[in-house]
């Protein structure tokens, strides 16, 4: 048996759902692609760099991309008047019900208050009255279609306020399970039901529509499928994990759900998700039409994609199964560390319904399934994270008083093309400028080799390639006419070496050749704001944007604003950071901002258990144990030992005091003399070789003589001293105003270092933790081996009060 799923496993190629599953890394579970340092990597660092503590995307986490569980009504200004029923309005949450002359009703979803409908139970109770009143005893009912009232939205998804606000989470139980009855109920009057998809149709939107006999969509661009609901620590309880895998198969199904990935139109339909897909002005008129159709027998319902010979053996035989589950649960395993209770959960749960296809038994367990996980701390982590997303999605700046088009900018390294990239891909008109044509070269060369991926991947269209390329226009020192562009140019962003003195200078020219309304964004990593607008003509127009690297993976921006930064300053750098897709965060203007000035203790205290005897490998299984995707001597070697030498030596010279003692980064250093600088140069703590990775033996013996004893630590305490050094400077940064609250500080650890989701950032783990329990670790630790131990003040009054950070 072992050889047969041996051979069945180097049969499944690549592009099929199981060799997807297998081999996608759950972007969901290990954070974001992040480095310690942006500014500081050239051109020549233009490598795949897998950062600590990095790949959520998102939530990009991608929760950004998967806003399947509504949470922006609680920002929106809602009309909170009880809602009155007139004859115009019958319904909150539905438009008037339209009959056809052939007997098809038309229902749609619209709620007036809201930008986007969202499923609650408050609507499900409303939907079971309309459908009672006016559709289930109608004998001149032949067929419904159900679909938005709004142009561009289907249904987002569930509204996390109905699970939010039940304190003891198995109440939810009832609550679906009505939910289920209501969708068997509308089965049961024996019509033809037909979804019409428009826009996004997430979560319990897309549930709605599996429980129709025929889906339709859009070719919009914003028409997307998906249950993302794994992304919040939850599973698809509306029926998805039983209905989905009849319709598209179970490997394509559980591909989805682990994933909570978007599904686009064409894919849809191909993988038979979608029955149908016409253009958006034809939707509503189609699924009529298709309503007749079945309805009279004139038309037959798809049967949809049959399934390939190797999909049959996989699916629908036992041996083959065994070895579906067990790649599954392998793939699983490896992702998530066994950290995400979720995935694991909707395996049971189709497992589960597999066994007992019959009843409602299967919906039971979904649904105690669901309210399990709503329980789990994973849970409530998760969705704080997607929460204080929402939260970020507005800043108190107004409007930008003069529009940005035009984004100049100067660098054209690793982050200089990443940030052009992301720019162009936006719609901006783009001025790339280096000093000459190689380097530029080099990167448009970057972008056009991350354009291509996605071409290849099907995530861009050659029309959009071809788009986003004219968007850039590569210029040089030699190039005449570069003056006269930038003379054009509403924002200027500077991505080059940090150099206080040449950012200065730069500063003076940009301020002669640009208009007078350009706002100038310097993306320093670590130098203060007000030190490069010094001197400055327009000092209120120069702000910081610090992006991470690689700047299309990494979500994250930090807004940096000096003491003479405009309003309006502000309100642009929003406008830009947002447009391109980023979570943008203000941070105070002090050395490191907040991002790196966590990872400067960091990485001193990696030094010191170096120094204490902890071997490489272990200390970077440690941290994985902890939650980080990667270890502290893996983000070392990936980013580049120089790199990391460069921001640890300086923060060592900064304002952190004690908190940057305790170890001794001189090793680095000696490394970067060395010439081992990590995977760029194909050796630094690990030797590299294709991809296998080793520690050689005269990095053992250059370790062994850096250390001083070996003191035979315990994970939990190698854990318990890496990670307080980085939650203590998180906690100083709020106790000094660096950032402005706590959400601030676990969204900006979370997608630029990667802090572990599942733990929410390191305020919620404060929390879940105890922060007097915390407090005791520390000033063990603090006992034991010195002040740089020492919990904040902040901290400490915490402790004292009992208080919680959210």
């Amino acid at each position: 048996m072992l050889a047969r799923t041996s051979t069945l496993a180097s049969r499944c190629k690549k592009g099929t759902a199981l060799h997807a599953l297998s081999t996608r890394t759950l972007s969901t579970f290990t954070g974001t692609n992040s480095l310690v340092s942006t500014s500081f990597i050239t051109t020549n660092d233009i490598k795949k760099h897998q950062g600590f503590f990095g790949s959520l995307t998102p939530i990009r986490l991608e929760f950004s991309s998967a806003a399947t569980i509504d949470r922006e009504v609680q920002f929106e200004t809602d009309n909170l008047s009880k809602f009155i029923s007139t004859a115009e309005r019958k319904y909150e949450f539905f438009q008037n019900v339209e009959i056809t002359p052939d007997g098809i009703a038309v229902i749609r979803f619209d709620n007036p208050s809201k930008k986007v409908n969202t499923i609650s139970f408050k609507l499900k109770d409303e939907a079971e009255q309309l459908w009672n009143t006016e559709i289930h005893n109608n004998a001149n009912v032949k067929g419904v279609v159900f679909t938005s009232g709004k142009p561009d939205g289907f249904i987002a998804g569930a509204d996390i306020f109905d699970i939010q606000s039940l304190e003891n989470k198995e109440e939810v139980i009832p609550l679906i399970e009505s939910a289920t009855k209501f969708f068997q109920h509308l089965k049961s009057k024996g019509v033809p039901l037909v979804c019409a998809i428009n826009g996004p149709a997430l979560g319990g939107g897309l549930e709605w529509a599996l429980w129709c006999d025929y889906r339709i969509c859009t070719d919009s661009p914003k028409t997307k499928l998906g249950l993302p609901e794994v992304k919040l620590g939850l599973l698809p309880g509306f029926g998805g994990t039983q209905n989905l895998h009849k319709i598209v198969g179970l490997q394509k199904a559980m591909d989805m759900m682990l994933t909570g990935k978007d599904i686009r139109p064409k894919q849809a339909k191909k993988m038979g998700l979608v029955d149908l897909v016409v253009a958006p002005q034809s939707l509503e008129q189609v699924a009529i039409d298709t309503a007749k159709g079945l309805a009279n027998g004139t038309l037959k319902k798809s049967k949809g994609v049959k399934k390939n010979l190797q999909d049959r053996i996989v699916e629908d035989t036992p041996f083959g199964r065994h070895f579906m589950w067990q790649t599954i649960d392998k793939m699983v395993n490896k992702n998530t560390n066994g950290k995400y209770p979720a995935p694991f959960a909707i395996i049971e749960a189709v497992k589960y319904g597999l066994e007992h296809p019959k009843g409602d038994a299967k919906f039971k367990f979904e649904r105690e399934s669901f309210a399990k996980l709503a329980a789990t701390k994973e849970s409530d982590a998760l969705i704080g994270i997607f929460d204080g997303m929402t939260q970020l999605k507005k800043h108190a700046y107004g409007e930008v008083v003069h529009p940005i088009r035009k984004v100049a900018v100067l660098g054209s390294g690793l982050m200089g093309s990443g940030i052009a990239q992301v720019t162009a891909e936006r719609g901006y008109d783009v001025l790339l400028k280096d000093r000459d044509d190689t380097s530029v070269a080099r990167g448009l060369s970057y972008i056009n080799e991350n354009w291509g991926k996605k071409l290849k991947r099907k995530k861009m269209t050659k029309f959009e390639f071809n788009i986003n390329s004219s968007n850039i226009v590569p210029l040089t020192d030699d190039s005449e006419s570069w003056k006269k562009h930038f003379g054009r140019a509403d924002m200027v962003i500077e991505a080059v070496f940090e150099d206080i003195e040449l950012k200065r200078k730069i500063v003076a020219q940009m301020e002669e050749l640009t208009p007078d309304h350009c706002v100038f964004a310097t993306n320093t990593s670590a130098i203060p704001i007000a030190d490069i607008a010094q001197g400055a003509k327009r000092p209120d127009q120069i702000i910081g944007m610090h992006y991470f690297s690689p700047v299309p993976q990494m979500p994250l921006l930090e807004i940096i604003p000096h003491d003479l930064t405009s309003d309006a300053t502000k309100a642009a750098a929003f406008e830009v950071g947002m447009k391109q897709g980023k979570t943008c965060i203000e941070v105070k203007d002090v050395p490191g901002f907040y991002v790196n000035r966590c990872l400067g203790p960091f990485l001193v205290e990696v030094s010191a258990l170096v120094r204490d005897g902890v071997g490489l490998e272990e200390l970077d299984l440690a941290a994985k144990n902890f939650g980080m995707p990667v270890g502290p001597i893996d983000l070392a070697d990936n980013v580049g030992i120089d790199v990391v030498y460069h921001v640890a030596s300086f923060l060592s010279r900064a304002d952190l005091g004690n908190r940057m003692s305790g170890g001794d980064i001189t090793f680095l250093e000696e490394m970067v003399k060395k010439g081992w600088l990590g995977k760029k140069s194909n050796k630094g703590f690990y030797t590299y070789k294709g991809k296998k990775k080793t520690v050689s033996n005269d990095v053992k013996s250059y370790i062994d003589s850096f250390r001083e004893r070996k003191l035979g630590l315990a994970e939990e305490e190698i854990q318990n001293r890496l990670m307080s050094r980085f939650i203590n400077e998180a906690a100083k940064c709020l106790e000094d105003e660096i950032i402005a609250n706590p959400v601030v500080g676990d969204i900006g650890l979370v997608f630029g270092t990667g802090f572990a989701p599942f733990k929410g950032g390191p305020f919620r783990y404060l929390d879940t933790f105890g922060v007097d329990g915390y407090v005791s670790m520390m000033n063990g630790l603090a006992e034991k081996y010195g002040p740089q131990f020492e919990p904040c003040q902040l901290l400490r009054d915490y402790a004292a009060s009992g208080k919680k950070f959210h």
